[in-house]
């Protein structure tokens, strides 16, 4: 056997158009064929020379790419919304690549969004079992007090989802403005986990933005710009050293 073949759950992973869980669940239900035959083995491993198709369409090898956008409010993370609305991929002007972001910041949240092509670089640091910490800065409505806020880290329940920040640190409060700005450190990212803790306790957030993703900050970057990671930070982000 090869010394270059791979398991074909990581190549269809690696292609970007899925994660390499995903892909596994195409493979158990037959929706993946290899050189014109249906493979249902997860074990099965595929060379570069073999033809790869899930439902239906070739299997495109593109080099992993990586990179990492300042979103702006007002921007959906996605590659294409039905309404018409600017997207983030709208924003990554000249990448020919088929990107897609890792995770999402909703609409009306800022920061640093993680585009890729590689679906496994892409389940990595989403899996809640890496812990990977994302650091955002909110602004509130109103000024809770410490027993408040110490509900951040014991767990608030919404929905049967129950919602948990890691770390918090008050930056500042505003008695005239009745507002306090708090810097919030998760490790997992549920659907708008932080608007959603706030408003839970009575003080919806006002402002949001993600400045911190594992190492990386958005140092050099404003609004609406994006680079391409280095060596390192790719390194960094999967192995954390």
């Amino acid at each position: 056997m090869s010394n270059t073949e791979e398991r074909l759950q990581k190549v269809i992973a690696q292609s970007g158009i899925t994660s390499r869980r995903k892909a596994e669940q195409l493979i158990m239900e037959g929706k993946v064929k290899v050189n014109e035959q249906v493979i249902i083995e997860l074990g099965t491993k595929v060379s570069p020379s073999d033809k790869i198709e899930v439902n239906g369409v070739p299997l495109e090898k593109e080099a992993p790419v990586y990179y990492m956008l300042y979103k702006p409010r007002g921007v959906i993370s996605s590659v294409k919304d039905d309404k018409g609305r600017k997207v983030v991929t709208d924003l990554l002007e000249g990448v020919t690549e088929r990107i897609f972001p890792i995770g999402r910041l909703d609409y009306e949240t800022s920061g640093i969004l993680l585009l890729t092509n590689d679906g496994e670089f892409a389940n990595l640091l989403m899996h809640p079992k890496y812990e990977v910490e994302k650091v955002y800065v909110a602004k509130i409505k109103g000024i809770p007090n410490k027993m408040e806020l110490g509900q951040l880290r014991k767990g608030i329940t919404d929905e049967k989802d129950t919602l948990k920040a890691n770390h918090y640190n008050v930056l500042s409060t505003d008695k005239k403005k009745n507002t306090m700005i708090l810097e919030i450190t998760l490790h997992e990212g549920q659907n708008k986990q932080i608007r959603r803790m706030m408003d839970r306790l009575g003080y919806p957030v006002m402002k949001l933005k993600r400045e911190k993703y594992g190492m990386l900050t958005l140092d050099g970057l404003t609004p609406g710009n994006y680079r391409a990671l280095t060596p390192k930070e790719i390194k960094q982000m999967k192995y954390g050293k």
